[in-house]
């Protein structure tokens, strides 16, 4: 499966921006679909991942309550709607596919480029 993420860009604190996930090949092959990112020097972290074989989401700590996880009908594009932004949430999003959701990037396949974000005032 091949994934394309977008919609990343400069926003302020308190802003909100929606990412898109786009995956195009033998989608059919691994149901479970997960955004990361990474911060200039540090490692890379999960951040949220949904299983579209049950409709199952989960959430890394710190964004629970401000990001949500979501997919269209076709299970085509998965979108993280992150609300609520802060300066620490900076980085480079990356999504991931997976035959099952994980917190660790060595379960995970297929990966996006990356799409940057910016909270900043």
């Amino acid at each position: 499966v091949q994934l394309q993420a977008s919609g990343g860009g400069l926003v302020q604190p308190g802003g909100s921006l929606r990412l898109s996930c786009a995956a195009s090949g033998q989608t059919r092959e691994m149901t479970a679909i997960a955004w990361f990112r990474q911060a200039p020097g540090k490692e890379r972290i999960f951040i949220s991942c949904i299983s579209d074989s049950d409709g199952r989401a989960f959430y890394e700590d710190s964004v629970k309550g401000r990001f949500t996880i979501s997919q269209n009908n076709a299970k085509t594009t998965t979108y993280l709607q992150m609300n609520s932004l802060k300066p620490e949430d900076t980085a480079v999003y990356f999504c991931a596919a997976a035959y099952y959701c994980s917190n660790l990037t060595r379960i995970y396949r297929s990966w996006g480029q990356g799409t940057q974000v910016t909270v900043s005032s």
